[in-house]
Formats: structure tokens, sequence, C-alpha cells
């Protein structure tokens, strides 16, 4: 149950990595502006925030594939924390936009859905 964890975990990784380039790299494109559903005047308004906000994913993307490295190097407390800390941080980010932007349910499930499988199934796996 680890290995699936550990995989759940690396694909909700890549996934933030993705958001990040949206948010920070992409985020005035059409393609960009499209998915999140702005207007070109409002992602110009909104680039600072959500180059920020990217960099916030980034970080969790990278907590999660540090664990995942420390797991598979045999330091198993400290894999595990960063992929708890990384996963679960995702995930409650996920709840955070469903409960405060209803309207972004789509979004959040999209986004949440990865950490919430790799942190049951990690949580399955330490348990076992």
């Amino acid at each position: 149950m680890i290995i699936t964890a550990l995989v759940l975990a690396a694909v909700a990784a890549l996934l933030h990595v993705y958001i990040f380039c949206m948010e920070s790299l992409w985020w005035t494109t059409s393609k960009v502006r499209a998915t999140f559903g702005a207007t070109e005047t409002e992602a110009e308004a909104t680039k600072e925030m959500a180059f920020n906000q990217g960099f916030y994913n980034l970080f969790l993307a990278v907590a999660t594939f540090a664990g995942i490295i420390f797991h598979m190097a045999g330091q198993l407390t400290i894999g595990t924390t960063l992929v708890f800390t990384g996963t679960g941080s995702m995930l409650l980010a996920a709840v955070v936009l469903i409960t405060s932007s209803p309207s972004k349910a789509a979004a959040a499930i999209k986004q949440g859905v990865f950490p919430l499988l790799a942190v049951i199934a990690l949580i399955i796996g330490v348990a076992l």
C-alpha cells in the first residue's frame, strides 16, 4: 500500500507543478484565462497574486517529491512525514477552495482527489 501511496503522491505533486506553471508562468495566456474563467483585464490585475499562489503549489509538490525520495532511500519517518505534509496540505487547500468558492468545486475536486487518495493509502500502509 505504501507504493500505491507514493505513486498517488507523485501524481498529486506533478499536478501541482502543472498548477504552478499555469498560475506563475502562463497566467495571462488565453488558455489559462479560459481555464480560470478570467478576462484579460482580470488576469492582468491578479497576475502578482497568481504568481505568488503558484509558488505555494510548487513548494507543496517539492515537499511531496522530497518525501518520496527520502522514503525510497530508506528514511521512512522523514519520507512519510514529508509526503503527509505535502499531500495533506494539498488536500486541505482543496477543501478551503470548495468551501470558500463552491462555484470552483470541479477545480477543487481535480486538485484534491489524488492527495486524498495518497493520504488514505499512506495511512493504511503505515498502519499495516
